[in-house]
């Protein structure tokens, strides 16, 4: 799956157009490389997301399309 898609089903950026734009500015890394809006996540990468007051640190731990607000956080553990 995209990282933009990702970041916005996953409920950590709130609309995909914002996650692309984040990705473009350099704020998001995949397992500390930059990603672009189009780089594919898998189970197991660690995705750090910098925003302008703090930054994010979460593994993935599951990909899926189609996610319920409330079971968003399932796909995720935060590190840091």
């Amino acid at each position: 799956m995209r990282i933009d898609k990702y970041l916005k089903n996953s409920r950590i950026i709130k609309r995909r157009t914002v996650a692309k734009e984040a990705c473009e500015q350099g704020r998001v890394f995949i397992n500390e490389r930059l990603a672009k809006p189009g780089d594919e996540v898998k189970v197991g990468d660690v995705i750090q997301v910098n925003f302008g007051t703090g930054s994010m640190k979460v593994e993935v731990l599951n990909v899926s399309d189609n996610v319920r607000k409330d079971c968003a956080e399932e796909l995720y553990k935060i590190i840091e």
